[in-house]
This record gives structure tokens, C-alpha cells and sequence, in this order.
């Protein structure tokens, strides 16, 4: 069974409710931080998963061998269930299994967040072998990449800007958790197809983010007609940091324009 979290109610302001899907090493917790209650209080039903293996989901398979078609499927289950297709909102992997699923999927609109390029993780792996080559190595050999990510200066260097409070990167690092082997080398070859997505996009990046460079923000952007909106100051995790609201206000602002 997967874990979801449900907040608020749709309702005739915003009738169509909004699904929330977290990135590689992260669960459903990192939206309900701000973001559901934020939203839900705003007449929105928000709604967070946590992948099988993720969170308190379970999983029949272990956790290194989940694809990024496992995911995308759990996204269909959950969208399934609600009563009219959901608005999808997805941040780093989450925005590249958004992707993917509105391949094959309607929505009212996409939302990606620090996604992962249309053209996939090679640059983004390419750039974690040059800082620590020595902890990329021993990841690739083991399958494990949580040790390299989890303490609070790694976690601050991928997911926070320099100016985010220490006491926040250091509970937010204790958080994360180990990530599917196989859904990083998925990364790398089951790319999207954006000629295959007609759902309107919202394309967000961060001036600080350590994951996902501007370049490949605008990218992503170009593949969806889309004009990309950046936040200086705020690193990868744009839902976790100090400045999230602002994050949030632009996602309500351009769903409000939609009628959604």
C-alpha cells in the first residue's frame, strides 16, 4: 500500500486537486512541511505519495531494482483515485516521473519543479563525478548512494543554498533516505518524450541549486513552450527552503489563472 497524504478539499474556487510527487531520496513529508497545508488552506486539495519503497509505502520489490516505470505507475494508482484528474507537481526525479506519466496520461496541467531535463541525468552525473569522483565510484560499485548525499554539508551542497539555516539542513538531511540503484541508470535512458505531453506546464528553477543548473531548467522549459521562473537565492529543495512561500504563491497564482 502506498503512503498518501491527503489535505484539504477541492471545492468551486479550485475544483481540481493537486498531486504532489517527491524526488529521488525524499518521500511524501517533504510537501507536507509547507506545501499541502499551504494549499489546502487556499481551497485546494493537496495530495502527497511517497513511491513504493519510499516513506511508509511498501514495496514487493527491493529498493534497488524500483524503475522509473514502478513510479509512474504509483502516480496513475493515486491519480486513479481522486474523483477528476489531478494537476501533477513534481521536483527533481518526481518532475522527470511527472513527465513521464503525462506521456501516457491527461491532466489539467504539469508543474515541474528543479526537474531533471527532458534530456535526462548524464550532465547532473557527469558534474557529481568531478566534485567527489571518489564517492561516485563507490556508489556505482554498491548500488547505495544515501551516504553521499545524507550528511549536512553533502545535503547542503545538492539540495540547500549557502544561506539556509544550518538547524534546518541538518533535519532535513536526517530525513532522507537510500534511492533505487536502478531508477539512477533509468535516469540515464528512459528519457521523456515531451512531443507526447499536451498538458500546459509550469517550468521553476533555483539560482542556487546544486543539482539542476539554470541551462538545464531553461531546457526543460523550451521541450514544454514554457517560460521558465527562477528564484534567486533558493537551493534545489524549493519547497524546504525559508523562501518556499514565495515557491508557493507563483504555483497558486498560475493555477488561478487556469481556473484550476
Amino acid at each position: 500500500m502506498l503512503e498518501v497524504i491527503d489535505r484539504g478539499a477541492a471545492g468551486p474556487s479550485h475544483p481540481v486537486p493537486l498531486l504532489f510527487v517527491h524526488g529521488a531520496w525524499h518521500a511524501a513529508w517533504c510537501w507536507d512541511e509547507h506545501f499541502l497545508g499551504y494549499f489546502a488552506d487556499r481551497g485546494y486539495r493537496a495530495v502527497a505519495l511517497s513511491f513504493r519503497g519510499h516513506g511508509h509505502s511498501d514495496t514487493s520489490k527491493r529498493l534497488r531494482d524500483l524503475s522509473f516505470a514502478d513510479y509512474v505507475d504509483d502516480v496513475a494508482s493515486v491519480a486513479r483515485s481522486l474523483p477528476v484528474p489531478p494537476v501533477v507537481i513534481g521536483h527533481s526525479m518526481g518532475g522527470v516521473i511527472v513527465q513521464k506519466y503525462l506521456e501516457s496520461h491527461e491532466a489539467p496541467a504539469g508543474v515541474l519543479m528543479c526537474s531533471m531535463p527532458p534530456q535526462g541525468y548524464l550532465r547532473s552525473g557527469l558534474r557529481w563525478l568531478r566534485r567527489h569522483p571518489w564517492h561516485f565510484t563507490k556508489l556505482t560499485i554498491s548500488g547505495e548512494s544515501l551516504p553521499y548525499v545524507s550528511t549536512p554539508a553533502l545535503a547542503r551542497e545538492r539540495f540547500f543554498s549557502p544561506n539556509t539555516p544550518e538547524p534546518l539542513v541538518h533535519h532535513y538531511a536526517t530525513r532522507l533516505q537510500e534511492e533505487s540503484a536502478r531508477s539512477g541508470l533509468d535516469g540515464l535512458v528512459k528519457l521523456p518524450k515531451p512531443d507526447r505531453v499536451r498538458a500546459p506546464m509550469l517550468v521553476l528553477g533555483a539560482l542556487e541549486d546544486g543539482a539542476v543548473t539554470p541551462d538545464e531548467v531553461r531546457a526543460t522549459a523550451r521541450a514544454y513552450r514554457a517560460e521558465p521562473v527562477f528564484f534567486p537565492g533558493m537551493g534545489h529543495n524549493l519547497m524546504l527552503e525559508p523562501g518556499w512561500p514565495t515557491v508557493a504563491q507563483r504555483i497558486d497564482d498560475w493555477l488561478a489563472a487556469r481556473d484550476l
